[in-house]
């Protein structure tokens, strides 16, 4: 499968892409400066997400999209999705999976509302969560076959495979995934239709 990158040169941008060589499917990743890395089932494409004709670069002949774009205390993220979105559509590219966050899971102390705005969470800082929150109402409103995979707390380490995943929610008591499990939970959903359309919330 020939696949579209964005984030690559994040924490669990590279373990997807690692992951994705290593499975034998062509990748495209659009990267603002180089990686680190060269493979003959590699195209880097440097630009930048938030301009058209970059993204319509990346996507070109691409079949499925994987973000792990972050946020960085920028709008980044809420000024690429819509072009993503667009060019997809374009393209006739319907598979999406996104890393977004646990903040915009269902609260499960205030039913109606996301964590971060129901109190589940200790987190005073909402920027990065408000920008997840944004590009998962855009993604509600399509007809693409997206899904976001939330991971709380997101400390370096390998893919242990003993975590819990729920649709929609925190696994009950959940404190921290590794970035090791993470992209390694969210690469699978390439080929898992179970959370298409939904949030998936991550922990151990």
């Amino acid at each position: 499968m020939k696949i579209a990158l964005f984030g690559a040169t994040g924490r669990v941008g590279q373990n997807i892409l690692e992951s994705a060589l290593n499975d034998g499917h062509q990748v495209k990743a659009l990267v603002r400066s180089k990686l680190p890395i060269s493979h003959p089932d590699l195209e880097v494409i440097v630009g930048d997400i938030r301009k058209a004709e970059d993204v319509e670069k990346t996507l070109q002949g691409t079949e499925a999209v994987f973000s792990a774009i972050g946020t960085d205390r920028t709008t980044t993220l809420t000024e690429a999705m819509p072009l993503v979105i667009k060019t997809m559509k374009a393209n006739g590219i319907r598979r999406i999976i996104t890393i977004g966050t646990a903040g915009i899971l269902n609260s499960r102390m205030t039913p109606g509302v996301l964590r971060f705005q129901g109190g589940d969470s200790n987190r005073k800082l909402t920027f990065a969560a408000e920008e997840h929150a944004a590009v998962f109402r855009l993604l509600e409103k399509t007809d693409l076959e997206w899904t976001i995979v939330c991971p709380t707390y997101l400390p370096d380490g390998k893919a242990y495979g003993d975590y819990r995943v729920e649709k929609d929610y925190l696994p009950e008591g959940g404190k921290e995934i590794t970035v090791g499990d993470t992209a390694e939970f969210a690469y699978k959903q390439l080929e898992n239709p179970e959370f298409i359309g939904s949030r998936v919330g991550i922990a151990y």
